[in-house]
């Protein structure tokens, strides 16, 4: 199974863990990259995580989500195909780098995208899943 992680999911772990549903999302999110790692799940990394990782002003940040690029099996660039169905998505309401995110992960064939953004989780994609870390823990073990 291919997943996309965004780069909200990315940075949960580093957020204030006061809420407990942060927590459980840092958590979930904690144990599909162990899943990752263990060859459950392929990754997919794209340029649009490279890109909003690197604007990112907190250099241990940076680097510990950086890792997550080696370990991806598939590695998403920019394309026309990317290009239009990001154009499309923004038609649907979506932010500039959500319909980016989303758009790569169609491309690379991902089965879900996992995001701990509440304007995305649940959006209705035709071609794709979008899921908090939670509910695709939850999913997976139906």
């Amino acid at each position: 199974m291919r997943i996309y992680l965004d780069n909200c999911s990315f940075n949960r772990p580093f957020d204030e863990q006061n809420q407990l549903k942060i927590r459980l999302e840092t958590e979930a999110k904690q144990f599909i990259q162990i899943q990752i790692i263990s060859g459950i799940y392929e990754l997919v990394w794209s340029y649009v995580l490279e890109m909003e990782n690197n604007q990112n002003p907190f250099e241990d940040k940076r680097n510990a989500i950086l890792d997550w690029r080696e370990i991806a099996k598939i590695h998403c660039e920019e394309n026309e195909f990317i290009l239009s169905k990001a154009k499309d998505l923004r038609n649907l309401g979506l932010r500039v780098m959500d319909s980016l995110h989303i758009a790569c992960a169609i491309y690379s064939k991902c089965d879900f995208f996992i995001t701990t953004d509440k304007r995305l989780y649940n959006k209705k994609i035709n071609e794709i899943k979008i899921v908090n870390p939670i509910t695709f823990i939850e999913e997976m073990e139906e």
